[in-house]
């Protein structure tokens, strides 16, 4: 008898738009077994996977660069694609001239977030790491000068009060002319082949399921979501959730080679030369 799989992902509504029918019984798993899931912020989920503690979870593609020998990445689950970036955001008359000099918040070391904005801004080192729903109020309350916003902040900081100083999934797109890789569901690669090829074909079965059964993941979905607007909570969702979360094809999968290879550039990553996909 196996024991039941462990996994992650985030409480954001992709993530629980995403894998609402594989915790709720809606498809089958023929044979799968998992844990209850623990839903956890994107960058407690990293530095789980850096100690290996989850045999199934969701990861910034920054953190994927720093565990890709024992986790390989799945073609579903991801987010990747184009429009979709952490913005860089501050309070109207902010000069960007002073970035270098400026102390910036960012949602995590290990978030792609932050490896983009140390690749748009190399010289900017005065970084504070907050949870990334704190960062529009530090910015607003003047505890920093400016910070990288990701997830549902991006629909809102202008009602707050601040201008977005640079794309940063733009700056890349531009940069690199892939999308941008944001998130992935990673798995051990010591699962082997055969049970790694099942969690895949249930994540993407999961996705399918929720596109035909929407208003049913809600409930779901609200429960996580807490205060966050419906709008702004349907606008997360389809801006996150597209064709590259079922699959990511070979477009999603040059440009996560390409991110990687950038940061093993520049010295972030160590290198590998495991495959991304399901080669163990």
């Amino acid at each position: 008898m196996t024991t039941p799989l462990s996994f992650g992902y985030s409480p954001c509504p992709n993530d629980t738009y995403i894998f609402y029918a594989l915790t709720h019984n809606k498809i089958a798993l023929k044979g799968l077994e998992l844990q209850s899931p623990l839903l956890e912020d994107v960058e407690t989920l990293n530095i789980w996977a850096i100690n290996q503690k989850l045999d199934i979870t969701k990861l910034s593609f920054h953190a994927l660069g720093h565990v890709l020998d024992e986790y390989c990445v799945l073609s579903a689950g991801s987010a990747l694609g184009r429009g979709c970036g952490p913005l860089l955001v501050a309070k109207p008359g902010f000069d960007p001239a002073s970035l270098k000099n400026a102390k910036i918040a960012i949602p995590g070391r290990l978030t792609t977030a932050n490896l983009l904005f140390r690749m748009y801004a190399p010289a900017a080192a005065n970084l504070l790491e907050l949870r990334f729903d704190a960062i529009m109020d530090a910015v607003i309350n003047a505890d920093v000068d400016a910070g990288v916003i990701i997830h549902e902040s991006r629909f809102t900081y202008a009602e707050q009060g601040l201008v977005c100083l640079q794309d940063l999934g733009q700056w890349w797109e531009e940069t690199s002319g892939h999308p941008i890789p944001l998130g992935c569901i990673a798995a051990k690669r010591s699962l082997g082949k055969e049970r790694i090829e099942q969690i895949d074909r249930a994540i993407h079965d999961s996705i399918v399921w929720a596109d035909e059964h929407p208003n049913e993941c809600l409930p779901y979905i609200q429960q996580y979501a807490q205060e966050m607007d419906k709008e702004v909570m349907q606008s997360h969702i389809e801006l996150y959730v597209n064709d590259h979360s079922k699959d990511l094809g070979s477009e999603g999968l040059a440009a996560i080679e390409s991110f990687l290879r950038l940061g093993r550039e520049a010295g972030i990553f160590p290198d590998s030369f495991k495959q991304l996909r399901l080669q163990v």
